[in-house]
């Protein structure tokens, strides 16, 4: 089981704040684990529509979506920061 974590409007969307889920074998990288998402609801589908913004921490340390994702405790998914 890999714990998932969502923040800001992705959680919004999503409709939750975690999970644990198991990841089928073919999800490898973060890219990976966004696609296999949306693939689980029309709630996962909205939140990530736009999942070339979505940033993606692996244990804490901000990962670029082809990186691997293997050995994975905790994913947390993260919309565009803004700033003002």
């Amino acid at each position: 089981m890999t714990k998932l974590v969502y923040f800001a409007w992705v959680r919004e969307r999503i409709g939750r704040d975690e999970e644990e889920i198991d990841l089928p074998g073919h999800v490898r990288t973060a890219g990976d684990l966004l696609k296999h998402l949306k693939t689980l609801g029309e709630e996962y589908e909205i939140a990530l529509e736009h999942e070339n913004v979505i940033r993606v921490a692996v244990n804490h340390e901000h990962v670029e979506h082809r990186e691997s994702i293997e050995g994975a405790l905790e994913i947390a998914l993260f919309p565009p920061m803004t700033g003002g």
